[in-house]
């Protein structure tokens, strides 16, 4: 067997179930040279909590070494404008940078500005849930998790109605990125959509400084300091971090408990769960399964030697199931009281919109609970080939 034993995240296989293989990365190879992405793979959640949190590791390197410095190859020249996008976003940025625009981008994406957002959250879904019901079930990935999230994000960011069918089409290319090795045709695809997301921002942001209206487009560009570029790659980032692990921890959750009926009836029964269970929902199908991080000077973990310009996988969906941590961590709880799941991630890349996701989940699934009582499962769902971004296919329920 290989290092990395049976991880495989090319296996449609290791897709639909890759949780035992964690397991046995935890016991034999719990941090270990994985060949075919060349990246150190760390698999517990002490590790993984503390490289997030750890400053000599970073999302990025060119804040302090060069490709070449890394021994990394130039990206090909066809993606820049991929990059270019990418590296405009603060999850790619390391302080300074990332701290002046956190800062920034704080000033428009306000606690308030996200609160006021919770009864257009409710009203949303309750209209998704309701025409569900009225057809008699369906897809609930296609017909309630994914309008959702990005009607959600288009209302805060001022995207008029007329032109929001581009955005889930545009985030989903984009993400194509992100995958293991993605294909020259993921490539070319993610290239797309960056050149005609970004030239759509740069219009939209330029009339909303012309003419503000109350969105988040116009508060970031009112806000000194912050690039036009800037407020591009973080409006971009808001769409894919915030639209594609929303729509994945509902259908992942769903799934979940329609496999555990036991669990769906308790919350059926006792709606003050629901926060506590869209954290289990979180820990137990991790919408994103790995976060990858430059090690920026030589590092050891766990007696293994990280030189510098190495590439580290950490693990949320192996961390998030550490028995070291969870109690039983294969059983679904909805009562689980200590639930340090790493879902959102940790540190200063902590995730920017977790408060804005979680409105959305629990008025999404208390929607469903509410007016969907005879929920169940019509056909055996199928995963996604992508393994780094992880969700279902589609899900078919009936009432």
């Amino acid at each position: 067997m290989t290092a990395g034993g049976p991880f495989d995240p090319w296996s449609r296989e290791f897709v639909a179930r890759p949780y035992p293989a964690y397991a046995w990365l935890r016991e034999h190879e719990p941090v270990c040279w994985f060949e075919p992405s060349r990246q150190y793979l760390v698999s517990h959640h002490e590790d993984v909590n503390a490289l997030l949190r750890d400053r000599r590791l970073g999302r990025s390197y060119l804040h302090v070494f060069s490709h070449a410095e890394m021994g990394r190859p130039e990206p090909p020249a066809h993606q820049e404008p991929f990059w270019h996008l990418n590296n405009n976003g603060m999850l790619d940025r390391e302080p300074p940078d990332h701290t002046r625009l956190r800062r920034l981008v704080s000033q428009a994406f306000t606690p308030r500005r996200v609160e006021a957002l919770r009864p257009v959250v409710r009203r949303l879904a309750d209209g998704l849930v309701d025409a569900f019901v009225e057809n008699g079930g369906g897809d609930l990935i296609a017909e309630v998790a994914e309008p959702l999230p990005v009607t959600v994000i288009a209302e805060l960011l001022g995207i008029p109605e007329a032109d929001r069918h581009h955005l889930r089409p545009w985030s989903a290319a984009m993400c194509g990125m992100y995958e293991l090795n993605p294909s020259r045709e993921a490539a070319d695809a993610a290239v797309r959509a960056s050149e005609e997301f970004s030239d759509y921002l740069r219009a939209l942001a330029r009339a909303r400084k012309a003419a503000p209206q109350d969105d988040l487009v116009s508060a970031l560009a009112a806000v000194d300091g912050l690039s036009e570029d800037e407020l591009i790659g973080t409006c971009v980032l808001l769409l894919n971090a915030g639209h594609e692990a929303t729509v994945n921890v509902t259908g992942n959750g769903w799934w979940a408990l329609l496999r555990n009926p036991d669990q769906l009836e308790l919350l059926r029964a006792d709606r003050d769960l629901l926060p506590g269970a869209i954290e289990e929902l979180m820990r137990y199908d991790t919408p994103l399964q790995m976060f990858e991080r430059w090690v920026l000077e030589d590092i050891e973990v766990r007696g293994v030697p990280i030189p510098r310009g190495s590439e580290v996988a950490l693990l949320f969906g192996s961390a998030n199931h550490d028995p070291a941590v969870f109690a039983e961590p294969e059983r679904l709880d909805l009562c689980r009281k200590e639930n340090p799941h790493v879902s959102f991630g940790a540190g200063i890349h902590y995730c920017l919109g977790a408060p804005l996701a979680r409105i959305e989940l629990a008025a999404s699934f208390g929607a469903m609970l509410d007016k969907a009582p005879g929920l169940r499962l019509a056909q055996e769902p199928e995963w996604k080939p992508g393994y780094v971004i992880r969700g279902l296919e589609k899900l078919e329920v009936s009432l």
